[in-house]
């Protein structure tokens, strides 16, 4: 009885306290004026935005309408290859001999963007690369084989056509109005589940990677975004608020192959160059000024004795080459290109990708810290001022002529190697990027123009034969 007597006190002193407690929280406690009572949530995040500029914000409706318009024109990529496997059963050899190789086939995907209502896609290089087949699905669950139009692997782009008519497809939008702090949506469609949408902000502009080591004129200048992005979203649409493309989503850095914090998309105007180019020419028209450069740092400014860090050094000049033409010398700074500041390779790099062999720029140089402007003629990758021509694939391959070193180091007296392929004659035997072709129809290759002469005219490969990019040599022949 007793212990009932002392729970019961126990239980009215804290109800005492509680009333206590909630009759001065009624009294004293004023809500806070900056949130209005009756707002939503969407309006209490506005309120923490108030210091930007006005029309900066962005709300709600502005992801629902650029992601709802966006997946419409995300396909997920479905991609099949062939690869030649040995069978290392030393049972399986005792009982059947050796069989050779045996091809299996390969699957891949990833994601792309419609860019035109008549079909034309554009994705990643990497995603396509090597296929035999390429399948794409729409949003809407239709199935399309896709035909590729070009690849330009120093970008790691690619073009696909399908024939369809009236798509849904993203617009452009000018990169240069792109700002650190920009909200942005990664759109990609990488298990055919429909596609998958993340945000984030850009983070960074112009990084270079360096993740296309083989490629020799390769152009790195990506957009860095905190957007989720993971293998398979490779190929995908980064878009604004607006719901315009302003890059393709193309890689991610971590160790796990998972998204870490940052992923990098190639910028919507290197994008759309390369893509017009392929459509028209089958090619990409790249123009190079001739020139060896690097990025100016503290150390470099001491070493040579410049004013500041600003602009591009010029380490070298090529010898009758488009910027030694126009009077640029080694040792010279770029300041900007056609009035547009650059302040690093990459940036530099991604301003002259956007012409072509002919144009003319004008380039702002730093000379014993005075400026001057040259007027350079662009010249394409074999040093003249032409467009190229798709006509410099044979049998779907393109080739370049193996440096001194390669022949050296792999002991042959000459070669040509693939730079580039396509579907062709070449890709149906299984010839890939990086093989060497030392002979075709036992005529010795020794330049681009061998091959040309050997099966321009519509000649049949009889034999081959080479070295493939791990060293083995390789020898074909086809009898029928």
């Amino acid at each position: 009885m007793k212990n009932k007597r002392i729970l019961g006190s126990l239980m009215m002193g804290l109800l005492g306290g509680f009333l206590g407690v909630s009759l001065l929280f009624l009294v004293f406690y004023k809500e806070p004026s900056s949130i209005p009572r009756g707002n939503s949530i969407e309006k209490a995040q506005q309120v923490s935005f108030i210091n930007l500029p006005a029309g900066n914000t962005p709300t709600q409706s502005d992801f629902n309408t650029a992601a709802e318009n966006g997946v419409k024109a995300v396909v997920h990529v479905k991609t099949e290859m062939e690869v030649e496997t040995y069978s290392t059963n030393p049972f399986y050899y005792f009982f059947y001999g050796d069989r050779g190789a045996q091809k299996q086939p390969v699957l891949g995907f990833g994601s792309g963007v419609i860019i035109s209502p008549d079909g034309y896609i554009v994705t990643n290089n990497h995603v396509v690369e090597d296929a035999q087949k390429i399948q794409v699905t729409l949003d809407d669950k239709r199935t399309f084989k896709a035909e590729l139009v070009g690849t330009d692997p120093t970008t790691d782009l690619a073009l696909l056509k399908i024939k369809a008519d009236h798509l849904p497809y993203l617009i452009f939008g000018d990169v240069n109005k792109v700002r650190l702090g920009d909200w942005v949506l990664a759109i990609g469609n990488p298990f055919n589940l429909t596609s998958t949408v993340t945000a984030g902000i850009i983070s960074a502009k112009g990084r270079n990677l360096g993740i296309l080591g083989d490629q020799k004129y390769r152009i790195e200048s990506y957009l860095q975004t905190d957007a989720a992005l993971n293998p398979g979203n490779s190929g995908g649409a980064l878009v604004n608020l607006k719901g315009e493309l302003i890059g393709i989503n193309s890689a991610i850095i971590s160790p796990t192959r998972g998204y870490t914090g940052y992923s990098f998309a190639i910028p919507a105007d290197i994008v759309k160059k390369v893509v017009t180019d392929l459509e028209e020419y089958g090619q990409v028209q790249r123009a190079v000024m001739g020139i060896q450069i690097q990025d100016v740092t503290a150390d470099l400014v001491k070493e040579k004795h410049l004013n500041k860090i600003e602009g591009v050094y010029i380490a070298d000049v090529v010898k009758g080459g488009a910027a030694d033409e126009a009077g640029i010398k080694a040792g010279d700074v770029i300041l900007a290109i056609n009035g547009v500041n650059v302040n690093s390779s990459a940036e530099l790099q991604e301003e002259i990708s956007l012409y072509r062999p002919k144009d003319k720029v004008n380039v702002l140089i730093k000379r014993k810290g005075k400026t001057q402007q040259f007027v350079v003629t662009l010249r394409n990758l074999q040093g003249a001022a032409a467009l190229v021509k798709a006509s410099d694939f044979v049998n779907g391959a393109k080739f370049e002529t193996i440096s001194n070193k390669e022949m050296k180091h792999l002991g042959i007296n000459y070669g040509v190697k693939v730079t580039d392929i396509k579907p062709g004659k070449f890709m149906d035997i299984g010839i890939r990027k990086g093989f060497i072709i030392i002979s075709i129809n036992g005529k010795p290759m020794r330049t681009p123009k061998d091959v040309f002469d050997t099966l321009g005219s519509g000649n049949d490969i009889r034999s081959i034969e080479g070295i493939q990019p791990n060293g083995t040599y390789f020898s074909y022949e086809f009898r029928g």
